[in-house]
């Protein structure tokens, strides 16, 4: 860093040069939050960018390590790097088990190494990223058909058909702004949909959750159809929170929320909520917990049909024989779950990663 002007940097920063991976990193003024030269987020402006030389110095400056990045992480594989420089040079190709074979590279070495290292597999990593740039476009208002070429999609109703299935609307009906905003948001375990209005949290979901569209129906019929894409305050209240929580500073996850639901099912989420972070509880102990102990069933499906993940925390359910039990997002990021909170239970424990944690 001691040889490099902040103009050069900088254009490095725009370049994502990896000549430049251990040598700086970016502190973004404006959200808080340092990144690695070569992250894939989108590029601040030169005004609001500060450099460090390590993480801690960053840190000590009072910015958020990058969920994106992670400018904190443990030096990834060489195929893991390799196949992500590729992702952020074409973001908007079709990958495919065959690509990676005509690479050189063995498909299922590939998806072993990115489930263990970023939690998906590249071909999720991949289909998340094109998604994501359609959302993007449609967002600052362009037309769905430019939005869908932006997404590397190869005819509007492929686009049309990947995003009904994701959201559960057509992309035309979020054009427009409404009384609730969907935004995504980056984690260590994936993208995930925040949908807001101006005082609460409606609904936290995984993006590749099987039941993420049919919520998103339910949630826009009780509104009357009225969401819209983009940010509101809440939604940065959201993400700072997540961060925090990933990063092994705060489980509480204390955000204001409107839980759409029975009154029978609002109880089971209002005891989940309860449950603090490093600790968890059978089917049965929650049951008890909120005075129905032979409702066991009943709180097992309410657990099922919660919309707000990690907030209303359901993966801290487990089987009354203390084995993990199924997880609509996956048993995979449970486990990642369940070992980072166990963090909290000792408030002088070293603090764990979510996004270092072995499958």
């Amino acid at each position: 860093m001691r040889d490099a002007t902040d103009d050069t940097l900088y254009q490095a920063l725009l370049a994502r040069d990896p000549a430049y991976e251990g040598r700086a990193l970016v502190g973004v003024t404006s959200t808080g939050i340092f990144c690695r030269l070569t992250c894939p987020a989108r590029k601040p402006l030169a005004r609001n960018c500060r450099w460090f030389a390590d993480a801690a110095a960053a840190r000590a400056a009072g910015f958020r390590p990058c969920l994106r990045c992670r400018p904190e992480d443990r030096p990834l594989p060489a195929l893991v790097e390799g196949l992500l420089a590729q992702l952020q040079a074409q973001p908007d190709r079709r990958w495919t088990e065959a690509d990676l074979a005509a690479m050189g590279h063995d498909p299922s070495t590939v998806r072993r190494q990115f489930r263990t290292h970023m939690g998906r597999s590249f071909l999720q990593m991949a289909r998340e990223v094109r998604m994501r740039q359609g959302l993007e476009r449609i967002a600052i208002g362009d037309d769905v058909i430019e939005a869908q070429l932006e997404a590397g999609f190869d005819s509007a109703s492929g686009f049309r058909a990947a995003f009904r299935r994701l959201f559960g609307h057509a992309p035309q009906d979020l054009r427009q702004g409404g009384d609730l905003s969907a935004e995504w948001l980056d984690t260590p375990l994936g993208g995930m949909i925040a949908i807001v209005d101006d005082r609460s949290l409606h609904l936290l979901e995984f993006v590749d959750r099987k039941a993420l569209p049919a919520g998103l129906q339910r949630l826009s019929r009780m509104v009357g159809g009225r969401i819209g894409l983009g940010r509101r305050p809440v939604t940065d209240r959201v993400e700072a929170a997540l961060q925090d929580f990933f990063a092994g500073r705060d489980g509480r996850l204390d955000l204001p929320v409107t839980l759409h639901g029975t009154e029978f099912q609002r109880r089971v989420w209002t005891a989940l909520r309860q449950v603090p972070p490093g600790e968890t509880r059978s089917y049965g102990g929650l049951a008890a917990d909120i005075g129905s102990p032979r409702a066991v069933r009943a709180v097992a499906a309410a657990n099922a049909g919660n919309r707000l993940a990690l907030v209303v925390p359901c993966h801290r359910v487990i089987g009354s024989d203390g084995k993990l039990t199924g997880y609509a997002g996956g048993l995979w990021r449970k486990e990642r779950l369940i070992a980072l909170e166990a963090s909290y239970r000792d408030p002088g424990a070293n603090r764990v990663d979510a996004g270092q944690l072995p499958l």
